[in-house]
């Protein structure tokens, strides 16, 4: 079942509808969905989708030789195997008379067998393919790779390109489109421990109990999800053994430099390289305080795993790996039980903060939000942090089974006076987010003095 991805998909519409020659980049994590996005987009379209792999440049050939066979004379044993890629994509080239989609998927395959592919294909888009009425999208895994080149400046491509799009792993109110029939509550759960990539949420076996699931899907052995980061990470990474330790820090609360540092037992100076090539990549994020004005040069800056699913399998199944090499799935299985609303809580936060951005959206806040992230000093926390020019949301997220208090609003009234002199003359609303609603009292309260309150199934409605 394919689910969303509209705007990507009008992206791409818009430039096929240019009728002009176009060179898109779409790239973006594995298991992200590119594949499935493009095959989508193409299936209405006279094309070509070839998905190249880790075989020699000779059998690539003629892979995509009987591809072109077939797409052009209607039987792909009518040409024989190209000797070249120029040569065979100054014949598409040459042969396309009607508007056509070229997709070059797994991009980075090519470029890790042919260092030099990138130049020839700038060399035949220059000469060939730009005159001719194709859209070409190179597609690729490998985020360094593909910045670097494809995107970057010293790329042979630089300049070509027509278009771009990362793709970004789903949020919860997609993952619902693709889980209709959980609750709440129970998505809540299973966002917390799979994220948003779409190949692992299509392991979720509604029909099964959450831990079941955990236990059949994540913990046992032979499960695709078992040693789904450590394929990643061994196939992306030259040498993975310092990410995965710096990995396991962070699953393990070590957020800022010098904990990560000791934890990992990578020296304070080194640490830092390895954290920027896990943001490339797309699986930790640096956060820092929303009211800080450069962030990058922020010494409040803290790190976290930006993938849940990551996130959960180095916190259970990575230090774990003995005990589950063995079959011994019961003894985790309790633990991740015990854990589940402690480990569940943080990334409750972090839907909240999409959430904000949503209301803005949807012409619910009374200013524009310029970020959206927490705030942090040496004795307060605020969970979500909306900063605008004229006006500011702060808001505490609670993810307990009990309804909230207004002991909590008093609670998140105190620390906002902590902020409010770094922002002067903004109006500041109080908000409050709950996994189990309210109390009568703090209903009322709210209503009195204009504080927002937001329930989970108002949350993911």
């Amino acid at each position: 079942m394919f689910v969303n991805r509209t705007r990507e998909l009008q992206f791409l519409e818009q430039h096929y509808a240019s009728g002009q020659a176009e060179l898109l980049v779409v790239y973006g994590r594995r298991r992200v969905g590119k594949t499935d996005l493009l095959r989508y987009f193409c299936n209405d379209k006279p094309h070509i989708f070839f998905v190249a792999d880790l075989g020699t440049e000779e059998n690539l050939l003629s892979d995509l030789t009987r591809q072109i066979s077939e797409y052009f004379l209607g039987d792909p044993q009518l040409l024989a195997p190209f000797t070249s890629w120029e040569s065979a994509f100054v014949y598409i080239a040459t042969q396309a008379k009607e508007r056509m989609v070229l997709v070059l998927d797994e991009f980075t395959y090519l470029i890790s067998g042919n260092s030099a592919f990138p130049s020839t294909l700038q060399k035949i888009w220059d000469t060939q393919l730009r005159a001719a009425p194709i859209l070409l999208a190179l597609s690729g895994s490998y985020i360094g790779m593909m910045e670097q080149s494809v995107l970057a400046y010293r790329s042979p491509l630089y300049g070509r390109r027509t278009g771009q799009w990362r793709l970004q792993p789903f949020t919860i109110w997609d993952a619902r489109a693709l889980l209709p029939d959980l609750n709440a509550e129970a998505l809540v759960h299973v966002f917390a421990i799979l994220g948003g990539m779409p190949a692992y949420l299509r392991q979720y076996d509604a029909s099964l109990a959450l831990l079941d699931n955990v236990e059949q899907k994540i913990l046992a052995r032979g499960a695709f999800l078992h040693d789904e980061p450590r394929f990643l990470l061994q196939q992306e990474l030259r040498d993975s053994s310092r990410h995965f330790a710096i990995l396991t820090a962070l699953a393990n609360h070590r957020t800022r430099v010098n904990e990560i540092a000791q934890a990992s037992g990578i020296p304070v100076t080194s640490v830092t390289f390895y954290l920027n090539t896990l943001q490339e990549m797309g699986l930790i994020t640096r956060l820092t305080p929303a009211t800080e004005r450069n962030p990058e040069r922020s010494r409040q800056g803290i790190y976290q795993i930006a993938d849940p699913f990551f996130r959960f399998w180095f916190r259970y199944v990575y230090p774990n790996r003995s005990l589950l090499e063995r079959g011994e799935t019961e003894q985790v299985r309790r633990k991740v039980e015990m854990e589940l609303e402690q480990f569940t809580g943080p990334v409750f936060e972090t839907i909240c903060r999409e959430y904000v951005w949503r209301l803005h959206e949807h012409g619910r806040l009374s200013f524009t939000p310029q970020t959206v992230g927490g705030w942090w000093s040496r004795h307060d926390e605020i969970d979500v942090a909306a900063i605008g020019e004229d006006g500011c949301l702060f808001g505490e997220c609670k993810w307990t089974a009990k309804p909230i208090g207004v002991n909590i609003l008093d609670q998140l009234a105190e620390k906002s006076k902590a902020v409010q002199p770094l922002l002067p003359e903004r109006p500041i609303r109080l908000a409050i987010f709950a996994r189990s609603g309210f109390t009568p009292a703090l209903h009322e309260r709210a209503r009195k003095e204009n504080v927002l309150l937001v329930d989970l199934n108002e949350i993911i409605a």
